[in-house]
């Protein structure tokens, strides 16, 4: 094992240490969670707890006698302890199970107490909890006993990400009891649950309407000789011969309706009436002759 590896893996058990021996000392605040950082000043310790003012104590004894404690016990330098209050005790898996535990100590029976708490989580707006309590609960037989409700994941990424888990020990005179709080928070999002948002689409300018309107005849129109190129086509054709058989009958009908001697044109008669008029004066200088 590499030097870093040696080191993460230290951090990690003194961290787990610390939170153990926290729980231990602020038990009677309704302990809720703690959160070490370092920071470049040192290292900062925020303790979540039910009722902060257990924990600072008067004029802050208590939470500085701790603050001693932890740099003495596990050689932290600079350390600062914050406490603060949980924003919904109901919702917070450490602080259910510590209850739970304290409900079996004063004597409760377990099913009353599982139940209690499971419908307390639920009203607060949980999406799911399930309560496991196991140990000596009638007899002297061990048994393992669940409350559920709602919607729970047990394994995959949604159960590592999405659930939150407690624990608590109850100490009775059959042995120890083990409580177990898992929750899912109201927020939680299924990875199959999807929504979809509606797009906003922006509407086009007054101009570019009236434009659009003046167009789309045009188009109907180009879009009609597009798809129908035929018929019209196929049209024309008819309407010549149409127009040619309305004429032949008209045709015939005119040159019956005209006389047989009316039928030359009136140029080829023009000739007929100059000759006689050329011819006249010759004959009558032959009678003269006579």
């Amino acid at each position: 094992m590499t030097t870093i590896a040696r080191e993460m893996v230290e951090e990690r058990v003194r961290r787990m240490l610390v939170h153990d021996f926290v729980r231990k000392e602020v038990a009677r605040a309704g302990f809720g969670g703690l959160s070490i950082q370092r920071t470049p000043l040192g290292t900062h310790v925020r303790i979540q707890a039910e009722r902060p003012g257990i924990v600072i104590g008067r004029k802050g004894v208590d939470i500085n006698r701790l603050t001693e404690e932890l740099e003495r016990t596990f050689g932290y330098e600079n350390l600062q302890v914050e406490a603060t209050e949980v924003e919904t005790w109901a919702l917070n898996p450490d602080v259910m199970a510590s209850k739970v535990a304290n409900t079996l100590e004063r004597g409760w029976n377990y099913r009353r107490a599982g139940n209690s708490m499971l419908q307390r989580i639920m009203g607060a707006g949980a999406r799911g909890c399930q309560i496991t309590i196991a140990g000596k609960l009638t007899g002297l037989r061990h048994r393992t006993e669940k409350f559920i409700e709602g919607h729970i994941k047990h394994c995959g990424e949604p159960a590592l990400v999405l659930m939150k888990v407690g624990y608590a020990q109850a100490k009775l005179k059959p042995g120890t009891i083990g409580v177990k709080v898992v929750i899912m928070p109201p927020d939680a999002k299924l990875p199959a649950e999807i929504t979809v948002e509606p797009v906003a689409v922006a509407e086009p300018p007054a101009e570019a309407e009236a434009d659009a309107d003046e167009d789309a005849p045009e188009a109907a129109e180009g879009e009609a000789d597009a798809t129908n190129p035929a018929p019209e086509k196929e049209a024309k054709p008819k309407a010549d011969v149409g127009k040619k058989t309305a004429e032949a009958p008209a045709k015939a009908d005119a040159t019956k309706a005209v006389p047989e001697g009316e039928g030359q044109p009136e140029a080829e008669a023009a000739p007929a009436e100059v000759t006689p008029e050329k011819e006249a004066p010759a004959k009558e200088t032959k009678e003269d002759s006579k």
